[in-house]
């Protein structure tokens, strides 16, 4: 990377390519951060199951996923502002210990017959709220127990054992257990945010990393605000990669969140099936933890975040004209390989290029574009799946996909010089 913070494509050097050992603290980190994604996935495999209990609409079901996603376009910068100013490892146990709080009365009102999909939004727009502090505090964290140059790897092995949890592991387990019970899956959920905030209290962190800003002479939460907002939007780079990431999770998250629908009228899969469906995810995210480090040092940033878009449009593509399981599977593991990827280069980028003491701030306002357009892709999926049906969904995907691509390349052409001799 330049001074200037743009992109090359020059080989690292020979030691960088070797797999480091990141420590003891980084695994109590990364075990955390697996424990809770497993959790999450068996309510994320669940939830649109219970939801279809209530209702055939998927305009109410995709619900669930906007839900669950907007508090990120409503909390998203006031919890970056917050997170640079607080305890960060004490904040993130607080929060596992509420969710599992929360998750536990939610299994209670299922199990004693008082659960309605009205409850359901409600669970999820408060796990979704917590999940804004929580990432936000979490990948801030990465740098201060991994060094500069394991970053790459070390969130790659973060997100994708997070893809995995998310979407392999835990929606096997949801959607086999929601067979059995529907609120047992949620009861797993909460175990696993239990176990997350017993593993936070074992990370230790260098002094000084995590302790929050003194209240004298603190600028007024406005005043942050406007500071991470400057600070993004003064660096190119960085602010045409939020407002790219955040056309990705329209498409993204708008095909994940009709597919219970798509799978069960255009596949005629069972529950079961269903979940096996989205468990294909994982397949890819395994691939992106153990590929992308090396693809980014063979091509470079910018070939890497082109080819994750136009990959995410081929994966919208295959869905849209292929209806087939198979074939859906593996567009489904080639979505989550680009989107692994995308999240590996991206979140390094962040934490190499913006100053420690500003990373909250200028994060919150990254995912304010990026994380904004979540709940919106889900309740635009749904409207066009009533409308127009499911395939229509991954249709217009295709479309934006390729839009995307071509701006994105024309914009960081610069970064792409000519590879010389190896």
């Amino acid at each position: 990377m330049k001074s200037d913070g743009s992109l090359t494509t020059e080989a690292k050097p020979d030691d960088e390519d070797e797999r480091p050992g990141l420590g003891r603290q980084f695994t109590t980190l990364w075990t955390a951060a697996s424990s809770s994604s497993i959790g999450e996935g068996v309510s994320m495999a669940a939830a649109p199951l219970m939801a279809s209990t209530f209702t055939d609409d998927p305009r109410l079901i995709a619900g669930v996923s906007m839900a669950l996603t907007l508090p990120y376009a409503l909390f998203g910068i006031p919890a970056g502002v917050l997170v640079d100013r607080v305890d960060r490892r004490r904040t993130m146990v607080r929060i596992d210990l509420f969710r599992g709080c929360l998750i536990t009365g939610f299994v209670l009102s299922v199990a004693l017959g008082f659960g309605s999909l009205w409850a359901l939004y409600a669970c999820f727009f408060l796990i979704g709220t917590c999940e804004t502090f929580f990432r936000n505090a979490a990948q801030i964290l990465v740098p201060s127990v991994v060094p500069e140059r394991h970053l790459v790897a070390a969130n790659g092995r973060i997100m994708g054992s997070e893809t995995v949890g998310n979407q392999f592991v835990g929606p096997l387990i949801g959607s086999s257990l929601f067979l059995l019970a529907p609120a047992v899956p949620f009861g797993v959920n909460a175990a696993t945010f239990f176990a997350s905030a017993f593993l936070l209290t074992r990370l230790r962190l260098p002094p000084g990393d995590h302790r929050p800003r003194p209240a004298a002479g603190r600028p007024r939460l406005i005043t942050d605000m406007a500071t991470g907002l400057r600070w993004l939007f003064g660096n190119r780079l960085l602010r045409t990669l939020s407002f790219t990431a955040g056309a990705i999770n329209l498409v993204y998250t708008g095909a994940l969140a009709v597919l219970v629908v798509y799978a069960h009228r255009e596949l005629g899969l069972s529950d079961l099936g269903y979940g096996a469906l989205v468990a294909c995810q994982a397949v890819g995210a395994i691939s992106a933890a153990k590929l992308s480090p090396s693809l980014v040092r063979r091509i470079g940033n910018g070939r890497a975040l082109v080819s994750v878009v136009t990959a995410i449009g081929c994966s919208n593509l295959v869905i849209w004209l292929v209806p087939q399981v198979w074939a859906v599977g593996a567009a489904l593991a080639l979505g989550a390989c680009a989107s692994v990827t995308w999240n590996t280069v991206a979140v390094v980028l962040r934490q190499t290029l913006v100053p420690k003491d500003l990373q909250g701030r200028v994060n919150s306002i990254y995912r304010l574009f990026a994380w904004g357009a979540l709940p919106l892709g889900a309740g635009l999926a749904g409207v066009i799946s009533k409308s127009h049906g499911t395939p229509a969904v991954y249709a217009l995907g295709v479309g934006l996909m390729a839009v995307v691509a071509i701006r994105l390349a024309l914009s960081l052409r610069t970064w792409f010089p000519t590879p010389g001799p190896r």
